[in-house]
């Protein structure tokens, strides 16, 4: 008996990838023309105001001395919360996998669990922590208090930063480690048994065989997490709220830029500035994903 089907037992290639290309040029390439064009013009989103074209204007106010407090302190926050999210991340991911990577009675479950927190989302992973760190009557406070101390914790300038990290790294964990265990799981075991032969310690197997291979892991968690921590802030305004300058990133300055959260108030948004600074950010994304990429692909070459 012949099957008929309604297409072509094989779609041809240029139409999958014509496709393709035109999903992405409608929702990624022309949504980005339209953020570039309107960084130069001082578009405010409110009905009535007119648009003008102010060329290169906002890119310098944005390096001003008026506003160059504000904007350098988004850009070392945003570089410290990149860099040491996503090594911290690469670190326990690693440490978690090789553990989970292990004949554990109960295995799949701790999988599960570790991999939970990708699944509840930004909103409900900050309330949660919100609730954790509440400074009235919260877990943390009370285990503080304990020992007779307190903090504001995301209220505090010197912590606030570093318990957001915390809560990001707890969030994206699970993703990083499901790599790192596809890989681990594609490593031969007969590299293991023949270093164990050759008088190999744990620490030696795990040096020389497991890191070498996972290369190829490691670098696709470098990248996803570092593209990941420097267009986040969801995460950092629910914690934090939209004008903690201790935890204020250039993704979050958008969001105020663009929607008025400075003030609370539509009159002092200026979409055409937060343009301006989504355009610095992708300067940004860019240059630091493609040294990374560089720099991990020159060290999976020596490997």
């Amino acid at each position: 008996m012949t099957e008929s089907f309604p297409f072509p037992r094989r779609t041809p290639v240029r139409l999958t990838f014509g496709l393709g290309m035109l999903l992405l040029g409608i929702f990624g390439f022309v949504p980005a023309v339209g953020v570039l064009i309107a960084s130069f013009t001082d578009l405010r989103g409110l009905p009535g105001i007119p648009i003008n074209f102010v060329g290169l204007q906002n890119y310098v106010d944005f390096f001003s001395p008026a506003k160059w407090a504000d904007s350098a302190n988004a850009l070392r926050n945003t570089i410290i919360f990149a860099v040491v999210s996503t090594a911290v991340q690469i670190v326990v991911a690693l440490a978690v996998a090789v553990l989970l990577n292990r004949r554990l009675r109960g295995r799949d479950f701790y999988r599960a669990v570790v991999f939970m927190p990708t699944i509840l989302g930004v909103t409900v992973t900050g309330l949660v922590w919100s609730l954790i760190f509440n400074v009235s009557g919260g877990p943390a406070a009370s285990i503080l208090g304990l020992f007779g101390g307190h903090s504001a914790f995301f209220g505090d300038p010197r912590l606030a930063l570093s318990l957001v990290i915390l809560v990001q790294v707890w969030m994206v964990l699970g993703v990083s480690v499901i790599i790192f265990l596809s890989g681990l799981q594609a490593v031969p075991e007969e590299l293991y048994e023949a270093a164990e032969i050759d008088g190999a310690s744990g620490w030696q197997r795990f040096r020389s065989v497991t890191v070498p291979l996972l290369a190829p892991s490691i670098t696709a968690n470098v990248l996803l997490g570092i593209v990941n921590a420097l267009q986040s802030y969801q995460l950092i305004y629910v914690l934090s709220g939209p004008n903690n300058r201790s935890t204020q990133v250039l993704s979050l300055l958008v969001y105020v830029q663009g929607f008025g959260g400075a003030s609370g108030t539509t009159l002092s948004q200026s979409q055409g500035y937060a343009a301006a600074v989504s355009m610095v950010q992708f300067v940004l994304v860019a240059i630091v994903s493609i040294v990374a990429l560089a720099i991990l692909r020159r060290r999976e070459a020596k490997l």
